[in-house]
């Protein structure tokens, strides 16, 4: 389940002062989002980098000393050859910068994973070439010499030689709705971040890939409805039914293994890792420069994970490392841990918080590399010098910092004392593209060198700065739970607040576990349209929440919704006690796992809520995504009272405010079904609540301006019923 942002554009204008600022100011995506950076791709020199042109006809070359443009990689004017192509929508540079892949005319498949097809341009002599005529491809991935591509099509991984212009399956078994080979199934996808399940070694001899047997994963199947902003908004008369494979909690998850292809001798072998039917493998990867396959396997019950060193020729596996936790191993372990020539930086949480550790490539331990109370949220490399640079919580757990750590353990910040900063570094780690926003400035880019020395600026976003010197802000505080700890959280006052006043409250809440909403960083999103509309906004991070010591994150271990609403509920009550908070007209709105809150706040023994907003809302965790749902809950035959108290609908008798339940059609993450179960029991007990159903809309609302419509309706609603 992943965090969602939310944007609106309304045609009604707001007055701050001598300001004066639209609605769509505030929430529409094209208007409020700040000035980006194009995606930037270091080069194997160390001192340039490369992004696509504003026009996105060429690739061109930058310098980090400068930040400026120093020659083009590739252009579509310029391309030799009788094969051109009119568009990009991206491209890899293979490790040797002698050949480049693009791809265009892409279609979305999931929520992140997409066919396309692809190209190769070649840098000498400024031709492309196709991937493959047979169709379009998936997962597309250069070796690291530039001949060869890998990829995935009718469930078979292909392997195309542009020298020889051989485009051929080295794997016949792949069947819609049975076997997968080189790309993750959905549940892989969606709480793995995977997009692709294969790896070349660093002689480009050996291609690694994942093999998916789902023939025992549940079918699930949903109705497919038009939308009106569809070019055929009528469609079919009989809608179309969707079906994909989807692993609800206790039920089979797909098979996976591990196989080794070799191009030499046009061999496969299956890895020989001693792993259960059940087991999952959330990441493979070459290590010690390519000669072993790095492989980690997960247990069903996500509280062991085991790293082994596997040799592609023998096929015999070596257990290394193992990370084990009486709850779960959170996902950052799997996906900080990081592979250098020399030595693999792996991350565990046995200390309380999420460090770092030195190993050799034998599993020897070799020295702790981060220590402190203070999370390591990111890994990004060590230069020449063995210094390591990583992201961490250092200042406080609503801080991000970019930081160097030298041999001896010393940490040095390099991004200031405030705010939320990210890097991303050159290949020979001298220079980092720094991201830095905070509450009150808006995102700004800039080129440091690696002691964090400003070098140029990419983008400042000053005109955007200004234009929203009026807006509301975040104010950050403290406020207590029932039990006395602290929890960190924000408060968006109305425009022209007036202290003297009393206004109604909106408590906006995700709270899934490991997330967090409460971070010193700039947003301008529907909330804020919301305090505009004179609502006070606040938003709090109660126990289960991440960044913080493993006891707050996992207290919630086995009996979601339980801890996270109590404390929702101590923050409704400590806000209402204001002098300018109205304690009778208070609600809250969250959505995905904020909905799920939503429900469970207003479904609690006498909830103070008056109203309640719960979009695309988990109704019941036994229709939800397996992988997800077990990690924190285990199965429902193990842990069915857990079920029982953790489902929505287990308190539904106790509404008494008034409910939006909003959900899309379309959403194949969190199903309509979670909805339509609720409301069907609401019905059942005499009780009603508002619904909308988005026809043709996935989980986020992307489509056309849904979210213009999403976001009258959520204020129409609190209008009637708080004001």
């Amino acid at each position: 389940m992943k965090r969602l942002f939310f944007f609106l554009a309304i045609a009604v204008t707001v007055f701050t002062g001598t300001a004066q600022l639209t609605i769509s100011d505030y929430c529409d995506l094209k208007n409020t989002w700040p000035k980006g950076i194009k995606d930037i791709t270091p080069l194997a020199d160390g001192e340039s980098f490369a992004a696509i042109s504003d026009d996105g006809m060429a690739i061109e070359k930058y310098s980090y000393q400068s930040g400026k443009k120093t020659g083009e990689l590739f252009n579509l004017a310029t391309v030799k050859g009788d094969l051109k192509i009119d568009d990009f929508e991206g491209f890899k540079i293979s490790d040797n910068g002698k050949k480049i892949l693009l791809w265009n005319n892409s279609e979305k498949i999931y929520r992140y994973s997409f066919r396309a097809d692809y190209y190769v341009y070649d840098t000498f002599r400024s031709t492309l070439a196709r991937v493959s005529d047979k169709g379009k491809q998936r997962g597309a991935t250069i070796s690291h010499d530039g001949r060869y591509v890998a990829y995935e099509r009718d469930n078979n991984v292909w392997i195309s030689n542009l020298d020889y212009k051989i485009d051929a399956a080295i794997t016949t078994d792949g069947e819609q709705g049975k076997i997968i080979n080189g790309i993750p199934d959905w549940s892989y996808e969606e709480e793995f971040d995977l997009l692709t399940m294969m790896c070349w070694n660093a002689d480009d001899t050996v291609l690694a890939y994942v093999k998916f047997n789902e023939s025992e994963v549940p079918e699930y199947q949903f109705d497919q409805y038009r939308s009106f902003c569809n070019s055929d908004p009528l469609g079919d008369l009989y809608p179309s039914v969707y079906s994909y494979k989807y692993m609800l909690p206790g039920f089979k998850n797909s098979e996976v293994s591990v196989h080794a292809y070799n191009l030499d001798n046009k061999t496969t072998k299956k890895m020989d890792i001693p792993t259960a039917t059940d087991d999952y493998i959330p990441s493979i990867m070459f290590g010690e420069n390519g000669n072993r396959l790095m492989v980690m396997v997960l247990n069903r019950e996500q509280n062991r994970l085991q790293l082994y060193s596997v040799n592609p020729a023998s096929t015999v596996s070596r257990l290394l490392i193992t990370e084990e936790s009486t709850t779960w191993v959170s996902p950052d372990v799997y996906g900080i841990t990081h592979y250098n020539a020399n030595e693999i930086v792996f991350c565990s949480e046995k200390s309380g918080y999420k460090h770092l550790y030195l190993y050799d490539y034998n599993g020897v331990l070799k020295r702790t590399l981060t220590k402190g109370d203070f999370n390591v949220t990111g890994y990004y490399g060590c230069d020449k010098r063995g210094i390591h640079y990583i992201q961490s919580t250092y200042l406080g757990p609503i801080y991000r910092s970019v930081m160097s750590v030298d041999s001896k353990g010393v940490l040095k910040n390099l991004t200031g004392n405030t705010g939320t900063s990210s890097a991303a570094f050159s290949s020979n780690m001298n220079y980092f593209v720094k991201t830095f926003s905070s509450s009150t400035t808006p995102t700004q880019y800039t080129i440091c060198n690696a002691s964090g020395a400003k070098l140029a600026e990419l983008e400042m976003n000053r005109e955007y700065a200004a234009k929203y010197a009026s807006a509301p802000k975040m104010e950050f505080l403290k406020v207590k739970n029932s039990v006395g700890e602290d929890m960190n959280a924000y408060m968006i006052k109305p425009l022209n607040f007036d202290a003297a006043k009393k206004y109604p409250l909106v408590m906006y809440q995700y709270n899934g576990p490991e997330s967090q909403e409460v971070l010193d960083k700039w947003r301008m999103e529907g909330i804020f349209y919301l305090a505009s509309q004179g609502y006070i906004v606040a938003c709090v991070d109660g126990r289960g929440t991440g960044n913080r010591t493993n006891e707050w994150t996992k207290c919630v271990y086995l009996k979601l919704g339980d801890l996270e609403t109590q404390d929702q509920l101590s923050a409704v009550k400590y806000f209402g006690s204001l002098p300018y908070v109205d304690s009778n007209r208070m609600g809250c709105f969250g959505w995905s796992y904020g909905g799920y809150m939503t429900l469970m706040e207003v479904g609690a023994k006498n909830s103070p809520l008056k109203a309640g907003v719960a979009m695309a809302p988990v109704s019941d965790w036994r229709f939800y995504d397996g992988i997800y749902t077990e990690r924190f809950m285990r199965t429902p035959a193990v842990n069915a009272n857990g079920y029982v108290s953790s489902s929505a609908l287990t308190y539904t008798p106790n509404l008494n405010a008034r409910l939006l339940v909003i959900s899309g059609s379309d959403d194949d993450n969190v199903h309509l079904y979670n909805t339509l179960k609720y409301t069907s029991k609401l019905s059942s007990e005499g009780k009603v609540c508002d619904m909308m159903i988005y026809a043709g809309f996935e989980h986020s609302l992307r489509m056309c301006d849904a979210r213009v419509q999403l976001f009258r309706k959520i204020n129409d609603f609190l209008n009637l019923n708080l004001k």
